[in-house]
């Protein structure tokens, strides 16, 4: 009988204040793609860098082909077999991406790193250029970089924590291919997706994690998404109420808006024209590193570049105006970097409401430059109970929540603001089920207040879900846009390779 590849027996991790693990026990055969489902801090991610070596265990055992295993850093379990792909990426900002893959594979020198990184980057259809620094990279390209240095180094067992977030759909069904592929020839994979339908295609087993406690195995192939969610959260996620209603008049107008990159790895802007309406959810869909970036920087004001008369909010020409500026005319925005953009990671929960609040009337707290504590406190601890975000209260540091109850907290601070039109960033990335149905949820109920909302991401399912019209942006360019009654996956993902442009002319 075959030894399992991977066996934990047991295994307990507690930091101050939380049990991270208790007594988990997991078992993945040779061959098999066993998922690992739960809500944003069940200790999933914990247990994967026990795993990974980069954390110890408390307690506990951990066994590989059989053998009673102590692995006590990354490297040694790379050497055993083990790679690892993390949601929050490990890669240095100021070294290229074939550097970045080079510390990993010390025996190559770096020509024939670069080679075998193109190698596999066109076998599985992750575009990267070796050559960039990685401080240029978005986010979706970076996570190609992790991916494509794990497949390099040839793994028995693969550990994938949210590969997909910032794949079209199209580059989802090769990514599986290619782990299907790496199954049948009897690589390990332990997958982590909050994505439900992803792991009842693709994986073969499953262990579901609900306050750092196994809760239940299953066959997620025999499982519906209902029940999958039961499992997970005790409950199905509510159904979202998306009523059909007419938008009011446009709160922001873009007006061939044309902008050179800022640095030599970005993205040129080209002629964008678009408008969002009161009471509308626009959504641009598009795989990461179009252009994403660029458009947001220019709307929200963070680049004021943008030549005069390109975009307008009523009948205000804001093209240069700076973030504060726009936010008193109710321009509210949700960075995509939760940590270093959206919140300050050492301040605390009440002090990062003020990072966009300090010219609002409605900010209690903060009074004629002076900062009343108790107040503060007191309204950060009413966005944590109204968006059930987990958290030791409005004194927590903002790097010690998980990422999804992070996100939570940011998109409660903003809607908090009472906003005109609220941008969005990746609303939903890496956050479970239970959390993403609220977090839609509250842009659906923002939109029907009369509010504009833009949200952008990568998750086609989510855009389907909350938008009323939807545009693509590909290289820079914008798609005309299309009534969510029209649209289709296959449509949006031709349209993310820029194919509009042959449909329309």
């Amino acid at each position: 009988m075959l030894n399992p590849r991977l066996q934990l027996t047991g295994i307990t991790k507690a930091y101050p204040g939380v049990v991270a693990n208790s007594d988990v026990s997991l078992t993945v055969m040779p061959g098999q793609t066993h998922a690992v489902l739960g809500e944003n801090g069940a200790g999933k991610s914990t247990l994967m860098k026990i795993i990974y070596g980069s954390i110890q265990p408390d307690a506990g055992e951990l066994r590989l082909n059989g053998q009673l295993m102590q692995i006590r850093n990354p490297k040694e379990a790379r050497a055993n077999g083990i790679s690892m792909v993390f949601q929050h990426f490990n890669l240095f900002d100021t070294m290229t991406v074939a550097e970045n893959v080079w510390l990993g594979l010390t025996r190559s020198s770096l020509e024939q790193v670069t080679a075998a990184i193109l190698a596999k980057a066109a076998e599985y259809g992750l575009d990267i250029d070796p050559g960039r620094p990685v401080h240029t990279l978005s986010v979706g390209e970076m996570q190609r970089v992790e991916i494509i240095r794990a497949l390099l180094t040839r793994p028995e067992l693969l550990i994938l924590d949210e590969p997909t977030s910032v794949l079209t759909p199209q580059a989802v069904e090769k990514l599986f291919v290619v782990l299907k592929k790496l199954a049948s020839e009897g690589c390990s994979i332990l997958y982590i997706s909050h994505k439900l339908h992803e792991i009842r295609e693709l994986c073969n087993a499953c262990t579901v994690l609900r306050g750092g406690k196994v809760t239940g195995v299953c066959n997620p192939q025999e499982e519906s998404n209902a029940s999958l969610s039961r499992m997970m959260i005790g409950s199905e996620p509510p159904q979202l109420d998306h009523r059909p209603q007419k938008p009011g008049g446009a709160v922001m107008v873009v007006k061939g808006l044309s902008l050179p990159r800022e640095d030599q790895f970005g993205v040129d802007l080209e002629s964008i024209h678009m408008h969002i309406r009161a009471g509308e959810v626009l959504g641009i869909a598009g795989v990461s590193g179009n252009g994403q970036k660029e458009l947001l920087y220019a709307l929200s004001g963070e680049d004021d570049r943008a030549p005069q008369g390109s975009i307008h909010m009523g009948e205000v020409d804001v093209s240069h105006m700076h973030p504060g500026r726009r936010r008193k005319m109710g321009l509210h925005f949700v960075p995509e970097e939760r940590l270093g953009r959206g919140a300050v990671p050492t301040l605390s929960l009440a002090h990062n409401m003020l990072l966009t609040r300090t010219e609002s009337i409605s900010m209690p707290g903060f009074v004629g430059g002076w900062i009343r504590v108790r107040e503060l406190e007191a309204h950060a601890q009413r966005i944590i109970a109204q968006f059930m975000v987990k958290a030791g209260g409005p004194r927590a540091m903002a790097k010690s929540l998980s990422g999804g109850n992070l996100q939570k907290f940011i998109v409660g601070r903003e809607i908090d603001a009472n906003p005109k039109l609220l941008i969005v960033s990746q609303p939903t990335w890496g956050v479970d089920v239970g959390a993403s149905a609220q977090i839609r949820g509250e842009i659906l109920a923002l939109r029907d207040a009369g509010c504009a909302v833009l949200v952008v991401s990568e998750e086609l399912e989510e855009l389907f879900e909350v938008c009323d019209r939807m545009h693509v942006i590909a290289r820079g360019k914008l798609s005309p846009s299309v009534p969510i009654a029209e649209a289709t996956v296959e449509k949006i993902g031709e349209w993310m390779s820029g194919l509009w442009e042959v449909q329309h002319g």
